[in-house]
């Protein structure tokens, strides 16, 4: 199928895509900040620069494009139409080499941005385009709450202390300062 634009037209709209604040980073954010989950914007001192940050979780949070990203596509043979194309990622026809050369070279990038943060102690959410359409998106967001739940548990647990009451007076003591009951 060859393009019914022309390439003034092609690189006007695709001149016009941001990286920032897109309409799926939107629905994630406002969905976050109604469930009363606070986050970071453009943290610089993160690496791989996440959509968002949740430092109190330890999480970066990553909402990727479908396309841009490769959602289910396998790069390694870019001849084989039937091979590339998945669901909601579909390669270009035209100039096909240089758009799957693109999205391998995004998803190795990606790679090494998740090792990094891992290797740091980051928990790493990635969220795709195709996961936040209307009929999926509280489903996805309650998984990516129980996710932060779990690493803040994880994260925070062994400062975590066992009270128990005393019968005296009833006040609650630290486990920990090796009291011996009867």
């Amino acid at each position: 199928m060859t393009d019914i634009m022309t390439p003034q037209q092609r690189h006007r709209c695709m001149s016009r895509i941001r990286s920032r604040n897109t309409k799926p980073e939107l629905k994630v954010r406002q969905w976050l900040w109604q469930h009363g989950y606070r986050y970071r914007l453009c943290v610089k001192g993160v690496p791989g620069k996440p959509d968002i940050v949740m430092r109190k979780y330890r999480t970066a949070i990553f909402v990727n494009g479908c396309f841009w990203h490769g959602h289910d596509v396998e790069t390694q043979n870019f001849a084989d139409p039937q091979i590339i194309n998945s669901e909601c990622c579909k390669i270009p026809q035209t100039n096909r080499e240089f758009w799957v050369n693109k999205i391998r070279r995004n998803q190795e990038r990606d790679q090494q941005n998740y090792q990094i943060l891992q290797e740091n102690g980051w928990q790493v959410i990635v969220l795709w385009e195709c996961q936040l359409k209307a009929s999926l998106l509280e489903d996805t967001m309650r998984q990516v709450e129980v996710a932060l739940q779990d690493n803040y548990l994880r994260t925070f647990s062994h400062k975590a202390k066992t009270y128990i009451l005393v019968d005296e007076e009833n006040l609650p003591m630290a486990a920990e300062d090796n009291i011996e009951y009867n």
